[in-house]
């Protein structure tokens, strides 16, 4: 089964991200910041990141850039999910070495069609 780490500050998101992604058939593992995501990140493998941006501690493009700096991240696929939707911000999300950029409120069905064709 594959693993996600689920990284929001909101409950109510992360809670609707992890069902989703559960009813899917994923396993989840839910983290309140990027700080929090880095600290379980580093104790196991996940097959997907998926994150929000704006987030105290940690951003999500400060987790993309210290999880790629990890060589058990480098090919993991990360998306960041968000209500930033600014090409500016797409590009520094990309330039973090983010995989995808998706914009809130999410479709659960386009959020699980995403994650299929990255994940391996």
């Amino acid at each position: 089964m594959h693993s996600i780490l689920a990284v929001d500050d909101s409950a109510s998101m992360r809670q609707m991200v992890s069902f989703t992604l559960k009813n899917a058939g994923f396993a989840v593992v839910e983290a309140v910041d990027g700080q929090d995501a880095w600290e379980k990140a580093n104790s196991r493998d996940f097959q997907l990141v998926l994150t929000d941006q704006n987030m105290p501690r940690l951003d999500g493009i400060g987790l993309t850039k210290k999880l790629r700096e990890n060589p058990r991240f480098k090919s993991t696929p990360i998306l960041i999910l968000t209500t930033e939707s600014s090409d500016e911000m797409k590009q520094k999300g990309r330039a973090a070495g983010a995989t995808g950029w998706l914009v809130k409120p999410f479709d659960p069905t386009k959020l699980i069609e995403v994650i299929g064709k990255v994940i391996r």
